[in-house]
């Protein structure tokens, strides 16, 4: 059966949360999303991230709410462009490193 989402997100519950609490609280969280985007040019390099996030990033800025951070917006490209098995595993990272750095995180979120 082949499921129709509306936003690339809607496949994994997991990855809906991390993708609304970035959302709820950018500022907050966006030492968490240098984390990540660190962890992932550890495996890949800086220059690799860089280079896929050029290609991938929309040609207009401004119209999500993650735009205006770079760093916000390089982690949901980033996050949306790679496969679901990678996403899943992301999503399962970023909320095990909120929960190690004390952030309470509600359900339903």
């Amino acid at each position: 059966m082949v499921h129709s989402y509306k936003r690339w997100y809607d496949h994994d519950p997991l990855l809906m949360q991390v993708i609304e609490l970035l959302k709820s609280y950018p500022n907050e969280l966006k030492v968490q999303a240098e984390y990540f985007l660190k962890k992932v040019e550890e495996q890949v390099s800086k220059e690799a991230v860089d280079r896929f996030y050029d290609m991938v990033r929309p040609m207009i800025l401004g119209n999500r709410w993650y735009d205006a951070d770079p760093v916000l917006s390089k982690t949901v490209e980033l996050l949306r462009v790679v496969p679901q098995e990678v996403q899943k595993m992301a999503a399962d990272n970023f909320i095990a490193a909120l929960k190690e750095s004390g952030v309470v995180i509600e359900k339903g979120t």
